[in-house]
């Protein structure tokens, strides 16, 4: 019972740390990667362009078309509709691809890449660094359609009277560059004089918005449905990471829905149907987003679609809009949207206000802990403004959660401080009765309510800081802010964990040291933290459990090591104040600290506290007094003893002996 505080705490701390590395843990990224994926093995299939079909039947989902038919135009299966493979690409060389078709330049501040004009397609889009170098190579957001690994996105249309443009459709371009102040022209036109068009015009960010426009020249009417999808070719290697989903994702009706590529893979036919009014729909990486943005006032049907060619999957995201009927001389226009790039909390909140993009603030997984992580989040970037480091700003954030639970900490250090007063009074019991153990637990809790002890207190700061260190994880780990964020020296990246290892003596030793073997400097001064953490606390009387928690902060260490560095930084820190606070609290009580003896108290004032208090621990003020007060309780002084320890002061002339007088 003595040690209940001490034993939920570990139990509890083990608990966190065991599920993050069971189930939360992200493995070692493989070589090679790019934007949180890398490209699948063996070689796609080649596209072939194929315009899509109709179906004979009827949907009854679909949007009706005039006159009341209920035929609409399928969509294309995700091996249709796709433009072949170019003469020249090897597939192998992103360059050549590029370089094979005909090209608009996207050029702006954030964004570089190009569209093809070939199927109108984005699929070369470049931002951010792949390392903390400034000069390392760009990330490739999306991929060519003819390359290794397409990952593109294309808008066009589907029609069951009149031609379409389709993947194969060469494109005119009114510019060769797009930057955001001057949009590009896309324009098409048929052998029934039906012309096509989309202008495609981009923010300062990584927003772009496709108008579609049909102009019908000729002499009848044209029926078109506006379309749009997202081709992925190959499975990504995710993280496989509970804390974060990567996969396909989308808000419905203003619900958020995630499907992970296998779900695709399992379902019925592979497709996974949904219907909404307003929304987003899309493929997310860990901070990369590529979505699709109907019309926020039109009921538009989605789909996520799975297929395998030559061994390989291809995964499409797509939406069909309500019909359109163009009558001759007639125009018909419609504006959607695409996003790709980085999720940046600032960016998305703003599409979510500025244009009315329904729960686009749910494209970063903030996760069950919303509530308590957006905060954290919103408190180290205000931080962060005004110091001008994340690290310090995380350090600061820590003292103002330590604070907050102040006076909760307070209470639980108290109690702790004295449940390791009442220690040895404790081990007496265990000793008296240790062949009785319902009467050593009923005099336990009889000392602990004559002394006003709780046991369970001491594991109250424990509860609140659960969350926090939960939120404080999921901001490290998948917002893109603390993606490269320097601190000190060599952590130059607080979202990775530290390297700078001993194993190698810190780089002077030219080895990689395995990924397990990899033990940082600050994972180590956590477990220092730790260590004298445990010191301050009540010691464990049982020898099985002492020798178990003397090894805890090394298990810790070892186990924290591979941890995002500023999560590690955070921990040390918070461990740090706390050894201060209780150590603090321990003096004021007059407990001893680290196994130390505290300050005798004088044996006259020990005798009256213990006569007029009745506590044995008043009596003496260390274990050694109190063993001798134990022992003189033990066997009654007798007046020879007495008389030997008492000194009487030298009289000034000896007593003369009076001789008896005699009887006359």
């Amino acid at each position: 019972m003595d040690n209940k505080n001490l034993l939920m705490a570990v139990v509890a701390s083990v608990a966190i740390i065991l599920t993050f590395q069971l189930f939360f843990a992200p493995p070692p990224p493989p070589p090679g990667e790019i934007a949180g994926q890398s490209a699948p093995t063996g070689q796609p299939a080649p596209e072939t362009a194929t315009t899509p079909q109709l179906p004979s039947g009827t949907s009854s989902q679909a949007p009706a078309l005039p006159g009341g038919a209920q035929q609409t135009p399928s969509v294309p299966s995700a091996a249709s509709a796709n433009a072949p493979q170019l003469p020249g690409s090897t597939g192998l060389n992103r360059e050549r691809t590029l370089a094979s078709v005909p090209r608009i330049k996207i050029d702006s501040k954030r964004l570089q890449g190009s569209i093809s004009l070939i199927g109108g397609r984005f699929d070369d889009l470049q931002d951010y660094n792949e390392t903390i170098k400034p000069d390392s190579e760009k990330i490739h957001l999306l991929e060519p359609f003819n390359g290794r690994s397409p990952y593109y996105a294309q808008f066009w249309w589907l029609s069951s009277d009149t031609e379409v443009p389709n993947g194969s459709t060469l494109w005119t371009a009114n510019r060769t560059t797009l930057t955001p102040e001057n949009p590009v022209t896309l324009s098409w036109e048929n052998k029934d004089k039906v012309k096509f068009s989309q202008t495609i015009a981009l923010d300062a960010n990584y927003m772009f918005t496709i108008t579609q426009r049909v102009e019908n020249k000729g002499t009848k009417s044209a029926t078109v449905f506006p379309f749009g999808q997202i081709l992925r070719t190959g499975t990504p290697d995710v993280l496989d990471f509970y804390i974060l989903h990567e996969g396909l994702v989308g808000v419905f009706d203003g619900v958020l829905a995630e499907y992970d590529y296998d779900d695709v893979q399992d379902a019925d036919s592979k497709i996974i149907k949904k219907e909404t009014t307003g929304g987003w729909t899309g493929i997310t990486d860990k901070y990369w987003l590529t979505a699709l943005i109907p019309d926020q006032k039109t009921k538009t049907q989605t789909r996520y679609t799975n297929s395998v060619e030559q061994g390989i999957d291809r995964y499409r995201v797509d939406f069909l809009a309500p019909s359109a009927t163009v009558a001759p001389n007639a125009v018909s226009e419609s504006t959607n949207r695409l996003f790709a790039g980085a999720k940046e909390a600032a960016l998305v909140d703003s599409y979510l206000d500025e244009l009315g993009i329904e729960r686009f603030d749910l494209a970063i997984d903030w996760g069950y802990f919303a509530w308590l992580t957006k905060p954290i989040f919103k408190a180290l970037i205000f931080f962060n403004g005004w110091i001008g480091n994340m690290g310090l700003s995380i350090l600061f954030l820590t003292v103002l959660i330590k604070l907050a639970f102040f006076p909760l900490a307070n209470k639980s250090y108290r109690a702790m401080s004295k449940m390791k007063e009442l220690q040895p009074e404790m081990m007496k019991i265990r000793d008296r009765y240790k062949e009785d153990r319902a009467k050593m637990n009923q005099e336990v809790m009889g000392l602990y309510k004559r002394e006003k002890a709780n046991p369970a207190s001491g594991c109250l700061p424990i509860l609140p800081q659960i969350p926090v260190f939960f939120a404080l994880y999921k901001v490290l780990f998948v917002t893109i802010e603390m993606r490269h964020t320097p601190f000190f020296g060599w952590i130059q990246d607080l979202s990775a964990a530290d390297s700078l290892t001993f194993v190698n003596l810190f780089g002077l030793i030219p080895f990689t040291p395995p990924e397990f073997a990899v033990i940082g400097v600050w994972p180590v001064l956590m477990g220092l933290t730790m260590y004298f953490q445990q010191k301050l606390n009540p010691a464990p009387t049982d020898p099985t459990q002492a020798k178990i928690f003397m090894f805890l902060p090394f298990i810790f260490t070892i186990m924290l090591a591979r941890f995002p560095s500023g999560l590690v930084i955070y921990w040390t820190w918070n461990n740090s104040l706390s050894i201060l606070q209780q150590y603090v609290i321990m003096k004021r009580a007059g407990v001893a600290i680290g196994g130390g003896k505290v300050k005798k108290t004088a044996p006259a004032a020990a005798a009256a506290g213990s006569a007029n208090n009745n506590d044995p621990l008043e009596a003496s003020a260390t274990e050694e007094t109190e063993a001798d007060a134990t022992e003189a309780k033990a066997e009654p002084e007798t007046p020879e003893a007495t008389s030997a320890n008492v000194s009487h002061p030298k009289p000034k002339r000896p007593n003369k002996r009076r001789r008896p007088k005699k009887k006359r």
